[in-house]
């Protein structure tokens, strides 16, 4: 009876330890800088980023064409979901997405007032987009990768929705995460953790934005062997 008591008690142990190693394996990694506040959903009007010509430039080098499937993540208003819906056209796809219920509901109103047929829009959550698999040619990440609080978590799941050819596009600023920007060198950074490989950068705008695009090479990697990107002396 000692015998077979003390076996259990091996066997539970064993057991323990090895949920425990499993914990830590899908355990991700926090990011090593701060994150930006989400101050509202509303990045600028649309009129001024329409007169700066953002939007045709970004689009234009991410080599957007009829047909495509496209994603908006952290949508917000729709500024870049409604003007890639003429885009991609009637065989094309837009998926707008966000994390806070009532910008997802407004989006919505508005798209089903612009009569906007390809377009549609899902809710998020901060960690995850929750796309659908293997599903996009370009996804955009448009001045919200500084609000991310968990970049090894969020680009981890991302990737499972691009496309064998597709990309992520990065559109942010030239400066701290904490003052509503992400410094390139981060970005690669963070990227490259999760297996991305940088395709291109560009400016975009005299204010420091940039362009920046990314393909996911090899396999995505387990959650704990993620080596987070060291903070900047």
């Amino acid at each position: 009876m000692k015998t077979s008591i003390k076996l259990s008690a091996v066997v539970l142990l064993a057991a323990v330890a090895s949920c425990r190693q499993s914990d830590d394996a899908n355990r991700f990694p926090k990011a090593h800088r701060p994150v930006a506040a989400i101050v509202g959903d509303s990045f600028s009007t649309e009129d001024v980023r329409d007169r700066q010509g953002e939007f045709a430039k970004v689009v234009e080098l991410a080599g957007v064409t009829p047909g495509m499937s496209v994603a908006d993540v952290g949508s917000g208003e729709g500024y870049f979901a409604v003007r890639l819906s003429p885009i991609v056209g009637r065989r094309g796809r837009v998926l707008a997405e966000d994390i806070v219920p009532e910008v997802r509901e407004r989006l919505a109103e508005r798209i089903q007032r612009e009569n906007l047929d390809n377009v549609a829009v899902t809710l998020g959550t901060p960690e995850d987009p929750r796309l659908p698999v293997r599903s996009f040619d370009r996804i955009f990440l448009v001045h919200m990768y500084h609000e991310v609080a968990s970049p090894y978590e969020f680009l981890w799941h991302l990737r499972d929705s691009l496309k064998p050819d597709g990309q992520v596009i990065v559109v942010d600023a030239s400066r701290p995460t904490n003052r509503h920007g992400t410094p390139l060198s981060l970005l690669q950074c963070e990227f490259a953790a999760v297996g991305y490989k940088l395709l291109q950068t560009a400016p975009v705008t005299e204010d420091g934005t940039y362009f920046a695009s990314f393909s996911a090479v090899g396999d995505r990697p387990q959650p704990g062997a993620i080596k987070p990107c060291e903070p900047s002396k």
